[in-house]
């Protein structure tokens, strides 16, 4: 899975695009990628991907695979990499713990950052600052 993972990346990163996210389900027959820039996705940029990446994954003969989504990240972007969390400070977002903290395995806020591997986000007021190998998911929370 690093290999796929690995590859996957190289391949979007070479085309200028961000790996945001990857999920490979139905025993590894569907490939699905999350792809960002900062100017935002278009059906264009989901279709150059998906053709670059279905030569990529050709050429590679020990990649099966039956069907392969390439798509935005939306607006709940889910957040996975510490970057992320640098990236998208005083946004609101949702964090949900592996390991409860304070009694309590979800906080919604408004993200701080990231400093020495401990995420700070503003819950109701309050500064909560989580260890980011505690994070069992992260997303944005979109707001209108």
């Amino acid at each position: 899975m690093s290999d796929l993972y690995g590859l996957i990346d190289k391949t979007v990163t070479q085309l200028g695009y961000e790996l945001v996210d990857l999920e490979v389900s139905n025993r590894g027959k569907l490939l699905r990628l999350f792809i960002d820039k900062p100017e935002g996705i278009t059906i264009d940029d989901c279709v150059l991907v998906s053709n670059q990446l279905g030569n990529v994954l050709a050429v590679e003969n020990d990649i099966d695979y039956d069907r392969l989504e390439v798509s935005s990240p939306g607006l709940d972007r889910v957040l996975k990499k510490e970057a992320d969390f640098m990236k998208f400070v005083d946004a609101k977002a949702s964090i949900k713990l592996r390991m409860p903290m304070e009694g309590r395995k979800n906080f919604v806020g408004v993200l701080k950052g990231l400093v020495d591997g401990n995420v700070s986000i503003e819950v109701e007021g309050a500064l909560v600052v989580v260890p980011f190998s505690n994070i069992d998911k992260a997303r944005l929370v979109p707001e209108f």
